[in-house]
């Protein structure tokens, strides 16, 4: 049997009704059919499992034996039923159980990472599945609960709120600059040593903006990655020019590992860093106590931006 075949579904719905209520005209006002058609239906589930179950007459009806076992058979079905609804929506009420984060690769591990660590010892309920990864994972094919995405989000279904604004910057060490000399507008990067990041959409490209301007770049350079973190750790040993998330240089900026290059323009233009999930409506206990969490974190600032103004 097909335990979601609707007319079959409708029979046993019958069987049960006519059980409790004693008559096709009482079943019928409770399940809101003609008598004639829960009649049907009865014949129809006799049929099928070739067998009587209610023996008729014009005054009363009366279950065989096979009748009244079937029924208690159906009772004891639907009391699983129940009790798997009720255990599924308490599952939904608790913060416990397994939570699927597909999370940006280097700045996951970077910056999201301590606050995983976090919020798994203050539920020790919640078994983490993290994926660090920079592709562009599929949310709701691939079952994660929750993703966190870097940059310009495209039109979706997906509920997204925004943590935090986010920016691609240019740096280089201050020995490469000695070397080679600062560079005065965009142009100038062509005859530079740029580090360049095959992850970026408009790769090779840098596309640079200022106040609207928008100024195209076709970089070269002897070195190219898919790591962020492998390009950061050349930058600061004066191979070349970076352009990257302000997550990924702020400290180098801070300690003056790096400085700035072209500071009044940006690698795109703003965007942001984000929490997405699969739906609002029906997430569960867990998902909410996560995204309240990670909320409430970047609310007191970038991860990033925090050591730099604590220490001040």
């Amino acid at each position: 049997m097909d335990l979601f075949d609707s007319r079959q579904a409708d029979e046993l719905a019958t069987l049960m009704a006519l059980f409790e209520h004693g008559s096709f005209a009482a079943a019928g006002r409770a399940l809101q059919r003609h008598p004639s058609v829960l009649s049907k239906r009865l014949a129809a589930l006799e049929s099928r499992l070739g067998i009587r179950l209610v023996q008729r007459t014009t005054r009363q009806l009366r279950f065989t034996d096979e009748g009244a076992r079937l029924v208690e058979r159906l009772r004891q079905a639907a009391s699983l039923i129940s009790e798997a609804e009720h255990e599924a929506s308490q599952g939904a009420a608790q913060i416990r159980g397994r939570l699927r984060l597909a999370l940006p690769a280097a700045m996951g591990r970077r910056w999201l990472s301590p606050i995983l660590a976090e919020f798994a010892l203050a539920h020790p309920g919640v078994v983490l599945e993290t994926e660090y990864s920079d592709r562009f994972v599929d949310i709701v094919g691939e079952g994660f609960d929750a993703a966190i995405r870097i940059g310009e989000l495209a039109d979706s279904q997906l509920v997204a709120r925004k943590l935090c604004a986010h920016r691609r910057i240019l740096c280089a060490a201050p020995a490469y600059l000695q070397r080679h000399g600062e560079p005065q507008v965009p142009a100038d990067l062509t005859s530079h040593n740029c580090l360049g990041f095959t992850g970026l959409r408009s790769y090779p490209d840098w596309r640079l903006t200022r106040q609207g301007q928008l100024e195209t770049v076709r970089i070269h350079g002897s070195l190219h990655s898919n790591d962020n973190e492998a390009l950061l750790s050349a930058a600061r040993a004066g191979v070349g020019i970076l352009a990257g998330g302000d997550w990924l240089m702020h400290q180098d900026l801070e300690s003056g590992h790096l400085v700035r290059v072209l500071p009044q323009w940006q690698l795109d233009s703003d965007s942001g860093i984000y929490l997405l999930r699969p739906s609002a409506r029906f997430s569960s206990a867990t998902t909410q106590a996560f995204k309240q969490w990670i909320e409430a974190r970047f609310a007191q600032g970038a991860p990033w931006e925090r050591p730099a103004r604590d220490e001040a």
